[in-house]
């Protein structure tokens, strides 16, 4: 996967497999309690926010 950069357009992937448009804001710390990387993505439709896997984003063209 290509390096993602602040402010980045990006997609996450969904549960049910679509895709909805984000942009990628920072790395998520690692917790004392492991699991897989995570990233903070906002979604500009909904102005909110989550910390997702950061397997779950795919950079955009757009």
């Amino acid at each position: 996967m290509d390096t993602l950069r602040e402010g980045q357009k990006i997609w996450v992937e969904q549960a049910d497999g679509s895709r909805r448009a984000g942009i990628f804001v920072s790395v998520a710390e690692a917790t004392w309690f492991g699991g897989a990387p995570g990233a903070y993505v906002v979604y500009p439709d909904t102005r909110s926010g989550e910390e997702v896997e950061i397997m779950r984003i795919v950079p955009r063209d757009d």
